[in-house]
């Protein structure tokens, strides 16, 4: 006789009873069998159904307290739900069990299947945490140590004082000059590989020799420190072409392709950082004398006679201007934005300050720009291409005056 389990059935019918007095295990399938025979017809039989297998074995459990018996009787199905419900609502029908009368109530008809797909969900949820917190990382690692293997190989020594540099520094016209080894592996990992590393602000002999006859490039960090080594390379004597900093804040070894290559394409002269920062004295040649310029492509020097900008200066804000701008400058405090006046002072558009450098390049009639920021040379540069009068701030990078665009910070009202 082929019998099921709880565990092999689609459906268990859950049923609880009630005796007002004492019955043992026998009693209850006694009454159940006893008391739903010929009730379904011969196809609802649970005898025959047991028989084939269609009704699973009936569990009893039984709990006797005070002269009265509870308790749970499950019965597992493989019928189809209706019949099953049959099988269910017939079990109420009992009303003696043994000696005693009887209350038997079904509770609930179990979708074992349900049960089971809803383990599968949350076992298969506990599974992919395990796979994302364990085989996930691992393969991350591993792919980070074989990127890192291939920029450590990448790396080599270069010079005398054996210094961190990129496989392409002597074959390149124009070398980069980082701080440290981990500068030059970020490079190296974005393909860039005409670098080397200065290992601090006091230049080694093996850079000296490559400001004689290569174009080099200072990239370096976007704070403080990163003047103090531009200052201290141009201290120790080292021929410097160009100046590339990070975005303020950063560090050249933790910022992405996309903001290498950004600062890259905005590289200044060493004269224009020096005249921004104040780098001036014996270093720097006088602005009305001739100097002799070294070609570093050739063995030849030629003679080129700098001359100094004329910058006319704006004329003072009026009053009305003035309390305008101050105004609006007020009204952007903490808003990161920008507002484009035309010559009434009217309002043409805001637009926010990161967007701001490509907006004044390409600015038409317009008279001013009020922002909450800070004025920079690249900035400065795009208002005298736009004809622009006015750039107002709440601080500024360049000096009043250097400039024939009008400079205007918070501290001017």
């Amino acid at each position: 006789m082929a019998k099921i389990s709880p565990v092999g059935a689609k459906y268990i019918v859950h049923t609880v009873i009630n005796a007002e007095g004492v019955v043992e295990k026998p009693d209850v399938v006694g009454a159940i069998f006893g008391q739903t025979e010929g009730l379904l017809g011969n196809e609802l039989e649970l005898r025959e159904l047991q028989r084939s297998g269609r009704i699973g074995r009936i569990e009893v459990n039984l709990e006797t307290r005070n002269g009265r018996t509870n308790g749970a009787i499950i019965i597992p199905s493989n019928l189809d739900k209706a019949e099953t419900a049959v099988i269910a609502a017939a079990l109420e029908t009992i009303q003696r069990i043994g000696p005693c009368n009887s209350k038997v109530r079904v509770e609930k008809i179990e979708d074992v299947r349900i049960s089971k797909r809803n383990f599968v969900i949350e076992r298969a949820k506990e599974l992919l945490r395990e796979l994302t917190s364990s085989v996930l990382p691992d393969s991350q690692e591993l792919t980070d140590l074989v990127e890192h293997s291939v920029r450590m190989m990448e790396v080599v020594e270069y010079g005398p004082d054996r210094l961190a540099a990129g496989p392409a520094v002597e074959e390149s016209e124009e070398v980069i000059l980082v701080e440290g080894r981990a500068d030059v592996l970020n490079l190296l990992k974005h393909g860039i590989k005409n670098i080397i590393a200065v290992n601090g602000t006091s230049a080694p002999a093996s850079i000296k020799v490559l400001g004689s006859k290569k174009v080099l490039v200072a990239f370096v960090d976007g704070d403080r420190g990163g003047d103090l080594i531009i200052k201290g390379l141009i201290d120790s004597g080292v021929e410097l072409d160009y100046v590339v900093k990070a975005p303020d804040g950063k560090e050249v070894e933790e910022i992405t392709k996309k903001e290498i290559h950004k600062a890259l394409r905005s590289r200044i002269t060493i004269e224009q950082f020096k005249m921004e920062m104040g780098v001036l004295g014996d270093r720097i040649a006088p602005r009305l004398q001739p100097i002799m310029v070294q070609d570093k492509r050739s063995s030849t020097s030629s003679l080129s006679v700098p001359r100094k900008p004329e910058v006319s200066r704006p004329s003072a804000a009026q009053p009305e201007e003035t309390k305008k701008f101050k105004q609006l400058l007020d009204d952007l405090v903490g808003t990161r934005g920008a507002f484009i006046l035309d010559e009434k002072l009217a309002i043409l558009g805001k637009v926010p300050t990161s967007e701001l450098g490509g907006t004044i390049r390409n600015l038409k009639n317009a008279y001013a720009v009020v922002f909450d920021g800070y004025v920079d040379r690249n900035l400065v540069l795009g208002a005298e291409k736009s004809n622009l009068k006015y750039l107002v701030a709440m601080d500024s990078r360049v000096r009043p005056g250097e400039s024939n665009v009008k400079i205007l910070t918070e501290k001017s009202f």
